[in-house]
């Protein structure tokens, strides 16, 4: 699935079947819903995984946590704006 057919997505109610746990959080994200997007990852502790998780801390303000989970993912904090991010993490995780 390619980034534009996965952004479209978002107008559905569910996501598209197949997305693995970490585009399923994005997916989620992308629709408004955090705290689904975070309790899909939260316990996940693979280095894509950290780096979705690290995304939606920064996202969230604690950019503490986000550092934290930055590392854990081999990772530093983006300056990207946090939309911009959100496509890279898409695109990553979709190749």
């Amino acid at each position: 699935m390619d980034i534009d057919t996965f952004t479209e997505s978002l107008k559905h109610h569910t996501p598209p079947l197949g997305l693995t746990r970490q585009l399923e959080a994005l997916w989620y994200d992308g629709k408004g819903d955090w705290e689904k997007a975070h309790d899909l990852i939260n316990d996940l502790e693979d280095k894509q995984s950290a780096h979705v998780h690290a995304y939606l801390h920064r996202k969230e303000g604690d950019l503490w946590n986000a550092d934290y989970w930055y590392r854990r993912a081999g990772r530093q904090r983006p300056s990207t704006m946090l939309e911009e991010e959100w496509m890279d993490l898409v695109k990553l995780l979709e190749s």
